[in-house]
């Protein structure tokens, strides 16, 4: 029986702008073939989604396919938008304990927002991954777009989403982080 990865998500995990099939969870439906086939992906991403959405969606999610790890790439969207941090902390928080309570392990994906959004709020928005991550033994990217953000040739003309050139990139800074939950 298939060990399903359920991963959700914003559009930098719903490979927005490019093709789908060249986005970092594809790539990393690819390496699971060969290193452990008995692991599946679910990507659940939708681009524009926010931690409220994801506390939403994910018990439907749960439930349909049963995970043994829970990717949770969400945030983003909420620190761009400005919406209160307490209000995301509180829901990523939420879907952290819906997954663990099921039995799934967790990834935490951790996001950093523009420099044009001020350092106390960057700071603050930055600081709710470590947060969550460390009482509640879940497993944390820093920053999934480490070595992607910064440089123009790995993002799209929007200079917010990776290009197809950067997943790659995106994988590996998720691989190290998700080999040990397999």
């Amino acid at each position: 029986m298939a060990r399903n990865i359920v991963i959700i998500g914003d559009s930098l995990s719903a490979a927005y702008g490019i093709p789908r099939e060249t986005g970092w969870v594809a790539l990393l439906s690819q390496r699971l073939q060969t290193i452990a086939p008995a692991y599946q992906t679910v990507n659940l991403s939708v681009s524009g989604e926010t931690t409220q959405g994801g506390v939403q969606r994910l018990p439907a999610a749960l439930q349909r396919y049963q995970p043994s790890i829970v990717i949770i790439e969400l945030g983003a969207n909420d620190g761009l938008r400005g919406f209160d941090l307490d209000t995301t902390r509180k829901n990523l928080h939420q879907m952290i304990q819906s997954a663990q309570q099921t039995g799934a392990k967790v990834l935490l994906l951790g996001m950093r927002l523009p420099m044009n959004y001020g350092l106390v709020y960057r700071a603050k928005f930055q600081q709710i991954y470590t947060d969550l991550a460390m009482p509640e033994s879940v497993a944390l990217v820093d920053f999934l777009l480490a070595g992607v953000a910064q440089n123009p040739d790995k993002m799209q003309t929007d200079g917010i989403h990776p290009n197809e050139a950067a997943q790659p990139c995106l994988l590996q800074n998720v691989w190290p982080k998700l080999q040990p939950l397999l």
